[in-house]
Parts: C-alpha cells; sequence; structure tokens
C-alpha cells in the first residue's frame, strides 16, 4: 500500500472515529460535538507514522500535527526527527526564505528598488502586503525586513525584477531552482519569488531544512526575523513611511516565544496550511525545525516540542577527543604497528573542530564508520563518515597534521586519538607508521653525504698527481740547477 493511500485511510479512520464520538454523547451541544476541519486534519495527522522512531534504540520523537516535520543539525544535516520529509508540500510564504538568501547573496544592502506595475498590481490584493504603490522606492535592506517581518509579496516581485531585470517571474524561479539544488534539494521546484499558490510550486520539509541550513547560517537574516517590526522613514519616495508589527507568534515578545530562538519564518494558504521553518541554539547545538501542513496555533506547539527533544536528547561529540581506536580496513595507505623511526607524533590528525551529533541512548563504541580519500581540500588526506543504523552522523576531516601538539588517530602511544595496530587485533599486521621527522632528518644527512662524494670526486678527476716523486725528483731538480750556474759562470 502506497504512503499517499495510507494517509487516506489514516484520515477516513480519524473521521470515523469522530463520528462515533458524536453519536455517543447525544446529550452535549451542538458547538461541542462538532469537530472542526483543523481537529480532523490534526487527528488524522498525528495518527501518521514517524519513520525516526522505527531506528533502533534511537529516542521517540514526539507525536506532532504536521503532515510533515524534520529536525536536523545545522552543521552537520544530521536528522533527528523525521516524518515525511520527502513529501511534496506547498510551502506558502516559507518559500521567501530562498527569496531573501538570494538577494543577500547577490545584492548590496543600500541598492534602491524600485516597485513597477507588474510587481505591485500581480499581488493578490487579499495577501500579505505593505501596500507599495508604482514608482515608490525601498533600499535592499528595507526590502528584506518587508519580506520576512511582514511577508510583503510584492516586495518578493520587485526584489526579483530588480536582480533579474523582468517581470518575467519564471526567470527568477529558474534562479532559486538553480540555487536549490546546489543547497541539496531533492523534490522542489518553484514558480515564483513569494509562494503565491500553484500547483507546480512546491518543495518538501527536508529541503526546507536544506535552503534553511544556509539561511540560518547567515546572522543579518536571522536578526531581521526576530525584529519586532517594520520602521521606514518618510521619503520623497515613500511619502508616509512604513510601519508594520511582526506577527510570527514564536519571537521574543510573542505569544509562543522560544527563548532559543534564531530565526523563523511562516507560512499559510489554505492549500498549505501552516507551515513553520525555524532555528534555535542551546549548549552549541544549532537544530533546524520544520513543519509543514500543520493547524494554526499547532504549528509553533510542534515546532517548540520537537525542539526540546533535540535538545533533551542528542548531544554534539567531537570526534578528535573522543576517538581512541580507528583501523584502516586494507586500504594500502595507513597500517598501524610500532614507529620503525622512534616514538613520534604521526603524520595525520583528526580535524579539531568537526563533530558529529549522537543519541544519548547510543555509545560512541555502537557508532560504525568508513573513510573516504577523496578529500575536498588540499590540506586533508580523508574524510571520515559515522553513522549510526544507516542513519548519517556527520563527518570528520583527516587533516595533514601541521602541528606537532595536535592529538592523531594514528598515534602510536595510544592515548586519545591513537590508534590501535591491526596486527594487535589479530589483523594484517603489515602497515608501519612512518615518522615524518625522522625522515626528513635522515633524508638531509643521506644529501649532505651524497654531495661530499660529489665534491671529492671532482677533485680527484680534474687534478693528475705525478706518480715520480721522493729522490728522482730531487735529482732531476738539482741537476737543472748546475746546468744553469755553469752557464752563469761562463759569461
Amino acid at each position: 500500500m502506497s504512503a499517499k493511500i495510507f494517509r487516506k485511510y489514516i484520515r477516513l479512520f480519524a473521521a470515523v472515529l469522530c463520528a462515533g464520538s458524536l453519536a455517543l454523547s447525544p446529550a452535549l451541544p451542538a458547538e461541542a460535538q462538532a469537530p472542526t476541519a483543523a481537529e480532523l486534519a490534526l487527528a488524522a495527522n498525528r495518527a501518521l507514522p514517524v519513520q525516526s522512531n522505527e531506528v533502533p534504540n534511537w529516542p521517540a520523537g514526539p507525536v506532532v500535527g504536521a503532515e510533515s516535520a524534520i529536525l536536523m543539525e545545522l552543521q552537520t544535516g544530521t536528522i533527528l526527527y523525521s516524518k515525511n520529509i520527502h513529501q511534496r508540500e506547498y510551502p506558502a510564504s516559507t518559500t521567501k526564505i530562498l527569496t531573501t538568501l538570494i538577494a543577500a547573496e547577490r545584492c548590496q544592502m543600500d541598492e534602491i528598488v524600485t516597485f513597477s506595475h507588474d510587481a505591485v498590481f500581480d499581488t493578490p490584493w487579499d495577501s500579505s502586503h505593505i501596500a507599495m504603490d508604482v514608482g515608490q522606492e525601498l533600499t535592499m535592506e528595507q526590502c528584506l525586513n518587508a519580506i520576512l517581518i511582514r511577508s510583503a509579496n510584492e516586495v518578493c516581485y520587485a526584489v526579483a525584477e530588480h536582480i533579474t531585470g523582468t517581470t518575467d517571474w519564471q526567470v527568477f524561479s529558474d534562479i532559486m531552482n538553480a540555487r536549490a539544488g546546489e543547497l541539496g534539494c531533492l523534490n522542489t521546484h518553484f514558480i515564483n519569488p513569494n509562494g503565491l499558490p500553484d500547483a507546480d510550486h512546491y518543495t518538501t520539509a527536508y529541503d526546507l531544512a536544506m535552503i534553511g541550513r544556509a539561511f540560518f547560517a547567515n546572522e543579518m537574516l536571522c536578526k531581521i526575523t526576530l525584529s519586532p517590526r517594520i520602521d521606514f522613514p518618510a521619503t520623497d519616495k515613500l511619502p508616509q513611511g512604513k510601519l508594520e508589527n511582526n506577527h510570527m507568534e514564536i519571537i521574543p515578545g510573542g505569544t509562543y516565544a522560544y527563548e532559543y530562538i534564531v530565526g523563523c519564518k511562516t507560512g499559510y494558504t489554505d492549500d498549505a496550511r501552516s507551515c513553520l521553518v525555524s532555528c534555535a541554539e542551546k549548549d552549541g547545538l544549532k537544530l533546524i525545525c520544520v513543519v509543514m501542513r500543520d493547524e494554526a496555533p499547532n504549528h509553533y506547539e510542534d515546532t517548540i516540542s520537537l525542539f526540546e527533544y533535540g535538545f533533551s536528547n542528542f548531544e554534539r561529540v567531537n570526534v578528535a577527543q573522543t576517538e581512541t581506536k580507528y583501523n584502516i580496513d586494507n586500504t594500502g595507505l595507513f597500517y598501524s604497528g610500532n614507529d620503525i623511526f622512534g616514538s613520534s607524533r604521526p603524520f595525520l590528525s583528526l580535524n579539531r573542530e568537526d563533530f558529529i551529533v549522537l543519541p544519548r541512548t547510543v555509545s560512541f563504541g555502537e557508532v560504525s564508520s568508513s573513510i573516504s580519500y577523496e578529500a575536498a581540500d588540499e590540506n586533508q588526506a580523508a574524510v571520515i563518515s559515522y553513522s549510526y543504523q544507516e542513519v548519517p552522523l556527520g563527518t570528520v576531516r583527516v587533516d595533514f597534521n601541521a602541528d606537532s601538539q595536535e592529538p592523531s588517530i594514528f598515534d602510536t602511544e595510544g592515548g586519545e586519538g591513537s590508534v590501535t595496530a591491526p596486527g594487535q587485533n589479530g589483523d594484517d599486521d603489515s602497515v608501519v607508521f612512518v615518522n615524518v621527522r625522522f625522515l626528513l632528518i635522515g633524508g638531509a644527512v643521506l644529501a649532505g653525504l651524497l654531495l661530499l662524494w660529489l665534491i671529492a670526486h671532482l677533485i680527484l678527476k680534474n687534478y693528475n698527481f705525478s706518480p715520480r716523486s721522493g729522490r728522482r725528483g730531487w735529482r732531476k731538480r738539482n741537476r737543472r740547477r748546475r746546468r744553469g750556474s755553469r752557464r752563469h759562470r761562463r759569461l
């Protein structure tokens, strides 16, 4: 049975349960008996399976009213909670995190954006806007504030036109789709910059989280989303100025204010229902949460519940400080055992800034790892990927060790960051650690000896020493002196 059909039956089952409960309580007032469409949708969504809960020994995640939801660690991309994360959904105004990200990447904040007729009048009057008029101007920074704080649709169009030079919104959408692909999106297709309803405008919880990794890494954009209001002063091109409040309730001062919130963006249409993309940070752990096709204000409650689940059940693990054993399986590149040149620091080390995200229910010894020598950086020798039950937990770079004080997985002393020799475990012990410092010293000594040999060889080759020497040479020189003396007396 497909997932789509399964969800259909779940919704029907929820509706039957609600109808049955009404039949059993006829004495209740009519308004108390009739469940709303939102309540039916929440009941159906809560009955849907949570895929991350099926991983053995993984912390059980909360039941949420969203049809699809994800909790992801920002830096590693580790997925802590997953519920239908690759199911296509309408994103509504959460689309705007990509629009503003592109604008922040391509534009200076003091650039002037002028509002065209199409930008103003292509915006439905009953959608989110700040009532801009044709010919009015805002700076790019003001535009980003208007989009993220007041979800202004006409400002999205104006920014798209400013970047592309055309009111053919598909041109900017092509830029969006290309950037989404670069960020790792798998099932995203946008056809406008603001998320106004269209059957061909869709994404997934996973893809929004991947866009969120770039968006929430931008400090300026995060700060804007938490601003309580926009307050644009009056100018010649904006005679009345603009003053609008932020209606997102999870920011400081809101009804559902969350103390660890870093940034957020809501979205709503009749088809998309309530959506929320947000980021929170606590104790160095930075998490992205996406809930889609939820019901207000449940999207706030579900988001906070997921953040609390993440912070309570997961932790960062610095592998350089934790890894004590790593076997390179028959690669022919690194071998452990005795250092044939004496005890010293090896030439490779784990990057000290890299970490993985580990459930508190899982020990580091239960984690699997694999190594790849296709490193992206020339200063890296390899990348080690860690996983648990096929769930990726993060990667750690293996760097060329320029600092002799760096801990290393190829440390022969057996302390932190050391490797257990394959031979000690009964494996292939044909591998040897090479001490680079001694190799360099030995190479220098050999080079010096070779140079001395070459000099001696040249001297011997270019200078001839006569075999006649000693007494015979002395007699010859003496006869020459006597002949010279006789000639002098005759004169």
